[in-house]
């Protein structure tokens, strides 16, 4: 597909790449070239992104408890927010991607994983403090949105059910690739007279609150309509 140049990003980056191969790398996902690296790309840059917004937790919230810092984490590493995030830098403009995953339900995965290789791409060129200043910039207007500790969406889906009468979201495993070390769970939940969402994470318990999200914001936007 045809892209932007990778320069167009250096603004929103915050950083001028000295191996501008790695910013590359984190742009060219595997469907567009068997690129290798993306994957380990993605693995590193979830644990940067985790230790940037634990900080950040840390330092705003000084008198919560481990609790809700622990659920106002998750609202800002879920792949919804790696998305926006994304979406806000224009990055799926600057991406190479095979025909088959430039469109459909896996775009916005896309977009979270290619956010992911990037803040690694800042980390190995520029160490921490420009992986930092990156997901500072752009994760503080999230963590400005949260004026409670969200409630955990798995709960969120259970009282929605609750409240009409219906029975507890029923999850199911359908899937599970990638190396032992680093494997992606894909989970289906489902409620009665309500078709099925789907959710990814790196965990079961990941993909299990990303397919409650995903199915949460489905059943607000029908009823609300």
């Amino acid at each position: 597909m045809s892209r932007k140049d990778s320069a167009f990003l250096a603004d929103a980056l915050g950083h001028r790449f000295a191996r501008p191969e790695l910013l590359d790398q984190a742009l060219t996902h595997p469907s567009a070239a068997g690129n290798a690296p993306y994957e380990r790309l993605e693995f590193l840059g979830d644990r940067v992104l985790g230790l940037v917004v634990a900080h950040m937790l840390y330092r705003a919230f000084p008198k919560e408890p481990e609790g809700a810092l622990a659920r106002r984490y998750t609202a800002l590493v879920r792949r919804e927010a790696l998305a926006r995030i994304a979406e806000t830098i224009d990055l799926g403009a600057c991406m190479r991607v095979g025909e088959a995953e430039q469109t459909g339900l896996g775009r916005r995965n896309l977009l979270a994983d290619a956010c992911e290789a990037v803040i690694a791409a800042l980390f190995l060129d520029g160490g921490f403090e420009a992986a930092e200043r990156f997901v500072e910039r752009w994760w503080q207007p999230l963590l400005a949105e949260q004026e409670e500790p969200p409630l955990d969406v798995k709960t969120a889906l259970q009282e929605w059910a609750q409240a009409r009468a219906l029975p507890l979201p029923f999850y199911r495993l359908i899937g599970r690739e990638g190396p032992a070390h680093d494997p992606l769970f894909d989970v289906e939940v489902s409620l009665p007279n309500w078709p099925p969402a789907q959710g990814r994470g790196r965990s079961r318990r990941a993909a299990e609150a990303a397919a409650a999200e995903s199915l949460l914001a489905r059943l607000k936007g029908e009823t609300d309509g």
